[in-house]
This record gives C-alpha cells, sequence and structure tokens, in this order.
C-alpha cells in the first residue's frame, strides 16, 4: 500500500461571493507525480499556495504526513534583497560545493551575481536550485518550465521524472506533463475530478465526462418539464399531493441550472486576417551586436508567403530583440529590413501592451477600436471581448486586478482585433491554460497569414512552424526544416555519430527563398501524412460500397443520392491522393 503524504477534506474557499473551492477531497500518496489542470481563475495557483500555508482557507481539513519535508515553487520567486545566487541556495544543511554545481547546472555561472539584477528566467532558476537542494519529499510546483528555455526544461524534466520526489504541480507545458506526470487533478465546476494516466488518456476521459453530464442535465430538463406541467396546474388540482413531489420540483429545478463544465467555455479566436501579397519582407545583411555580445552577424534571409517559423536558443541570446528588429523597434547596426506594403503586423510580447492599469478592460479595448470586424461582421468592443472569455461583469475589472491569465488574453484580443496577416509571438504560451493553448493553436495552424514565434513549448513548436531559426549565440542562426521534435531527434543523431552526413546538418539561413531547402517531413507533415494514408483508405472503401449499390439495383431516390456522395468521394480522393503523393516525395 502506498503511504499517505497529504489528505485534503471538504476544501472550501471563496474570494467575496465568488466561491473558487468547495468540498474539495483528494490525497497525494507517496509517489505521485500529479499534474493541476484547470482553465485560469479557477484555482490552481490558489489550492497550491493553501497547501503550502501561504493562503487561509474557508472550511476544510488538511493534513500533512507527520515530519514529511515539503517544498513550494510559487510562478514569480520572491528573494531577499541583495541576496547572491549561492546565499539563496543555502539552506542548513546545505553544501556550498553542492549548490553551487546545482546552480552551474541550471545555468548561473555567477553564484555572487544578486538577485536584484537578474532577469526573470534567471531567478527561476535560483528558485528551482533552492527548492531541489532542500531535499523535499513533496514538491509543489506552479508553472516550473515558465520563463526557462528548453534545455533547463529538459534537464528539469528528466531530473524528476527520474527522482523518488512526490509532485504536485501546475504546468502548461504538454510535454513536460507527460513525461513526468502520471496522474491527472482536474478542477472545474469547484470540485476536483482524478484521472490515473497521461494527457491524451485525461482527454478522453473528460469527453466521456462531459458526455455524462450532458445527458444526465438533458435527462433532468426533460423532467423538470413534466413536473412544470403539474406545478402550474391549479393549486386544487394538486390539494393532497405528496409534499415530497413539491420539494423534488424545486431540487429539480435548481439542478437544471447547473453547467455542464467551466472548462467547455473557450476563447473563439474566429478571426480573419487581412489580406498579405506576395512580398512579405526581406533581410538584407543584417548585424546587430550589443559590445562584444552578437545577436546577428551578416543575417541575409527572404520569407515566404504562409510561413510559420520558430525561434529557439538560450535564454539572453537575442530573440526578443530579433523579432524587434524585424518590426522596427530596433535599429540594426547595418543592413536593412525591406517590409512588403500589405504587411500588418500583429506583436504580442512578453512585456504585454501597456495598457493602463487604473482603467477597466472595456474602456482600453474601446479605445483601441469602437467597431471590430470579424469575418464581414461588426461587432462592438463588449461582443468581442465575449470571445475572449471576458463575461460583461470581468469586462469592468480594472486591469490592475486581472490575474496573469487574463491579462494574456486581453493582449490576445487586442492584438488579433485590428486584423494582423503576420503575427509575430514572443513566448505567447506563459500564463495561458492548457484549454486556451489548445485553441490559439488550432487558430494558428489555420492562419492565412504569416507567423514567427518565439516559444521554449516544444509541443507548440511542433503543432504550428514549418521550420526553425535555431540562434545559437555569437550571431549564429540556422535554419532547421521542421518542427522542435525533429530538431531533438537530429541533435541525438549527431551526438551518436562522430561523422554526421553533411546533407543532414542544418545550414546558415539563406539569402533567396526557402523553396531551396531540401524537402524533408516536418513533424506536422508526418502526422498529415499518417491521417491522408486512413482517410484514402476509408474513402476507396466507401467507394467500392456505393458501387457495388449500383450493381444492385437501388431504387431512383437512393441512386441519386449515392450518386452525389460517389462525386464528391472522386473530388475528395484527387485532392487526397495529390497532397499524398506531395508528402511521399519528402525525407521521413
Amino acid at each position: 500500500m502506498p503511504t499517505p503524504f497529504l489528505q485534503i477534506e471538504a476544501l472550501c474557499k471563496s474570494y467575496g461571493h465568488r466561491m473558487i473551492l468547495r468540498d474539495v477531497t483528494f490525497g497525494v500518496d507517496e509517489g505521485d507525480k500529479i499534474a493541476l489542470i484547470a482553465r485560469n481563475g479557477t484555482g490552481k495557483t490558489t489550492l497550491l499556495r493553501i497547501l503550502a500555508g501561504q493562503e487561509d482557507y474557508d472550511s476544510g481539513k488538511i493534513t500533512y504526513r507527520r515530519d514529511l519535508r515539503v517544498a513550494y515553487l510559487p510562478q514569480t520567486p520572491i528573494f531577499t534583497p541583495g541576496q547572491t545566487a549561492l546565499e539563496a541556495c543555502l539552506g542548513p544543511d546545505v553544501d556550498p560545493l553542492k549548490a553551487e554545481q546545482m546552480l552551474a547546472t541550471l545555468g548561473i555561472s555567477d553564484y555572487q551575481a544578486t538577485v536584484d539584477t537578474m532577469s526573470g528566467g534567471q531567478l527561476k532558476r535560483v528558485a528551482i536550485a533552492q527548492v531541489l537542494l532542500s531535499e523535499p519529499q513533496l514538491l509543489l510546483l506552479d508553472e516550473p518550465t515558465n520563463h526557462l528555455d528548453i534545455q533547463v526544461i529538459e534537464w528539469l524534466e528528466t531530473y524528476l521524472s527520474r527522482s523518488r520526489i512526490t509532485l504536485l504541480l501546475v504546468t502548461h507545458d504538454r510535454y513536460f506533463l507527460d513525461r513526468v506526470c502520471n496522474k491527472i487533478i482536474e478542477i472545474d465546476l469547484e470540485q476536483v475530478f482524478v484521472y490515473d494516466g497521461n494527457y491524451d488518456y485525461y482527454l478522453r476521459r473528460r469527453a466521456e465526462r462531459i458526455e455524462a453530464l450532458s445527458a444526465e442535465l438533458d435527462r433532468v430538463r426533460n423532467t423538470l418539464r413534466r413536473e412544470t406541467d403539474w406545478m402550474r396546474r391549479q393549486p386544487q388540482a394538486r390539494a393532497g399531493k405528496a409534499q415530497y413531489r413539491i420539494d423534488a420540483y424545486y431540487d429539480l429545478r435548481e439542478r437544471s441550472q447547473a453547467k455542464v463544465t467551466s472548462t467547455t467555455s473557450t476563447v473563439n479566436l474566429d478571426v480573419a486576417s487581412s489580406y498579405i501579397g506576395n512580398k512579405i519582407f526581406e533581410a538584407s545583411h543584417i548585424s546587430k551586436a550589443y559590445g562584444d555580445k552578437k545577436i546577428l552577424d551578416d543575417f541575409s534571409y527572404v520569407f515566404a508567403r504562409y510561413e510559420k517559423v520558430g525561434i529557439i536558443g538560450p535564454n539572453g541570446v537575442g530573440k526578443s530583440t530579433f523579432i524587434k528588429m524585424l518590426q522596427g523597434l530596433v535599429a540594426p547596426d547595418s543592413g536593412h529590413w525591406d517590409v512588403g506594403t500589405t504587411v500588418r503586423f500583429g506583436y504580442y510580447s512578453q512585456e504585454g501592451i501597456a495598457f493602463d492599469e487604473r482603467k477597466k478592460v472595456i474602456d482600453a479595448i474601446t479605445e483601441i477600436a469602437e467597431d471590430v470586424v470579424v469575418n464581414d461582421h461588426h461587432l462592438t468592443p463588449m461582443q468581442f471581448l465575449t470571445r475572449f472569455m471576458f463575461t460583461p461583469a470581468d469586462q469592468q475589472k480594472y486591469i490592475h486586478t486581472l490575474s496573469g491569465g487574463e491579462r494574456c488574453r486581453l493582449q490576445l484580443a487586442a492584438v488579433l482585433m485590428r486584423s494582423p496577416n503576420f503575427l509575430i509571438l514572443d513566448e505567447p504560451t506563459n500564463d495561458l491554460d492548457i484549454v486556451t493553448l489548445g485553441v490559439l493553436e488550432d487558430y494558428l495552424e489555420k492562419f492565412k497569414g504569416c507567423v514567427i514565434v518565439v516559444s521554449h513549448d516544444r509541443f507548440f513548436l511542433d503543432s504550428i512552424v514549418d521550420h526553425l531559426f535555431v540562434m545559437e549565440g555569437d550571431g549564429a542562426v540556422k535554419d532547421f526544416p521542421g518542427g522542435y521534435s525533429d530538431y531533438r531527434a537530429w541533435l541525438k543523431e549527431r551526438q551518436q555519430s562522430s561523422t554526421p552526413k553533411t546533407q543532414d546538418v542544418p545550414r546558415e539561413v539563406p539569402a533567396k527563398p526557402r523553396t531551396d531547402r531540401a524537402p524533408k517531413l516536418t513533424f506536422k507533415e508526418r502526422q498529415e501524412f499518417t491521417a491522408l494514408t486512413a482517410e484514402i483508405e476509408a474513402l476507396e472503401q466507401e467507394k467500392r460500397e456505393i458501387e457495388l449499390l449500383f450493381q444492385q439495383g437501388a431504387s431512383g431516390a437512393e441512386i441519386a443520392q449515392a450518386s452525389q456522395r460517389y462525386e464528391a468521394i472522386k473530388a475528395l480522393l484527387d485532392e487526397k491522393e495529390m497532397r499524398w503523393l506531395e508528402l511521399s516525395e519528402k525525407d521521413v
């Protein structure tokens, strides 16, 4: 039997009249590695803060095993001003040499640097070193991968998956979740639902739960209609009837108002881009440096229509500077950008839009535009904001009161309401919940424009980009054809081989269109190729069945209906087989 580490019973938490957690009950056993999933604002961080003793709760009971060592990593670590990185990590039983080694492993080489001078990513690394060096038995982590580069994320992923530390964590990184966690707890409708398995298993079981709840709600509402007819009869007609039936009616009426699930409410990103011409932009011999630190060194590139590229590289290598230069926000030292006349940038930055914190949400958006055109439909700012999960009450909130996730949604709304055709996204996944991320990925995949995205979210990159700009430092940029998983597979193959094949090595970014690159299936194309094979087989089978129907002499009406479908199938097969042939000519 597993050893219980933590038991939560009937936990309730509210903010004023708003209930966050209601009668929440679950346990954490030794060896559990649990991910908390929920829509932003539904209590993930609140629950971790309560369990870490940093926030009160209304009622319920929390019981830890006696003498259990617990550590907590908040989203935004707080240190004593003036502390050095090493001092922040030194606890009562921590060996300074071990602390230095841990900091070095996490990419902090200057142990005497003070926390006041560090970036958000550096502070997160120090905080991770601090909690790991305390050797906890139970570790509470709130978005541990935010502000970390991919190399550190993968190291932490490996460390936690192999260690015996029991985990309860919040993360939007689906690869991290799948590779570290063995259980998922979803917070929804002020309650928790437990799933033993990975993220795909959770999605299947969650869909089943929602379907069952929907069916139950339909049954309740059907019964309510019958009971309402009974209640509406003249009082004398129900004189002497059992009081329990009257009481049951009011219970049914209350149950009929229940929500099936709050997480089915998602951001609606059905926002079309404006027209974009054939000329996008050309980078001509761009160089940029800050002192001895080179960002770009003689960078040239011709960007193609509908191209989607991801930018990766270690923190501090210049990824954000690159995209600011493209938009003219930072001047290059030499060279120039030639941007097409139809290009309309939409920029989602790490820093966020500088909204007036004293304004209400609705007022800030109205200042940008009083009329928003979405797919030829005119919307008011209030109608547009509802697509981004801002209820009328939420729209009256002051911006300074918004959570991190709400700020992200507000910034996304402000960017998309201008109908850009070239999206530049700098770390868009930070502070967005998994549900909203899925909607954003689907939107970007179908986006009829160009996309440049800087991200440390590997799943996000694999879902969206056609190729990568790998910024390696000292001004070097490599162009890799494929998603992040393809790049990692190539790196692993190169590390295992002492003589990598020349044709497999990423090239320097060319000063010509991408069409000259050696054809190779990307991560998304491999998925598409597999799906196409199954779709073509299914269409061929349906085509044979219709041909059999023709031979058997069906009725005129059946023949007419089948003929329409037969022609549609032939057209679909032509289209899908052509695409299958295109993909089959590329290297795996």
